[in-house]
């Protein structure tokens, strides 16, 4: 249970960030944004627009009516929009799961249990992976789509890694607590110990797990969104 537990809090916003949750679109383009450009390219082709509605596509130069020159403004302002508050809705919910849990531990095995460093340097390395999906740069941002399931994989397997440390720590530290507490059965108390660290972490995922399912039904919203815009664009260019 603490790994399924672990798994939702800190792992689940990266498949929110790919627009998960049965989302009915999947992305197949890249989307790179600097100031100059928004670029949308991959298995779509490639569509690069400027400030001022002008549109360049698969390499070539279009006239455009002045409703295209809107559409277009429309769609780049929005990949500006949404990509920024897909990665920092996403960000934030992974730095409030991990100071939930960092409290949990605190409150539950001390404040100098090992275990607070193992889940600082999981958080770290899980928000790196989530950096190859929306990638930041001075200059703006990427969206990398193939990345999405490179992430997962690689997310599981950090996660899998952790768990092992994670449990031994816990055993470790909840029997040193036990024998120091005193009673006839330490083992009991270790169990004990260990069923309160995870009643604590299950409780406090309940807190959470509407916000992130609300997130992560508005992040396929806005993809949707975004898909039908592109649409609607590409369309009129052919």
């Amino acid at each position: 249970m603490m790994r399924k537990i672990l798994l939702g809090a800190l792992l689940v916003t990266a498949a929110q960030a790919q627009a998960d949750y049965q989302c009915s679109v999947t992305p197949r383009d890249d989307v790179v944004i600097n100031p100059q450009t928004v670029q949308v390219v991959g298995e779509n082709g490639n569509l690069v627009m400027m400030p001022d509605g002008s549109v360049q596509f698969n390499g070539q130069a279009k006239n455009l009516t002045p409703a295209q020159r809107e559409q277009a403004q429309d769609y780049q302002q929005a990949l500006r929009d949404a990509l920024p508050w897909i990665d920092d809705g996403a960000r934030s919910r992974v730095e409030k799961g991990r100071i939930a849990l960092d409290k949990i531990v605190t409150e539950q095995v001390g404040e100098s249990s090992n275990l607070r460093k193992r889940l600082t340097q999981l958080d770290t390395q899980l928000k790196t992976q989530m950096n190859r999906i929306i990638e930041r740069r001075q200059d703006g941002l990427t969206f990398h789509y193939k990345a999405i399931d490179e992430v997962r994989a690689d997310g599981q397997k950090l996660v899998n890694q952790a768990m092992g440390g994670i449990l031994q720590d816990s055993i470790n530290e909840m029997g040193a607590k036990a024998i120091t507490s005193g009673g006839s059965n330490p083992l009991q108390g270790v169990l004990g110990n260990l069923g309160g660290l995870q009643t604590a972490i299950q409780k406090e995922w309940k807190s959470q797990e509407k916000d992130f399912q609300q997130f992560g039904k508005d992040v396929c919203s806005r993809v949707v969104s975004l898909e039908d815009q592109r649409k609607a664009l590409v369309t009129t260019l052919k």
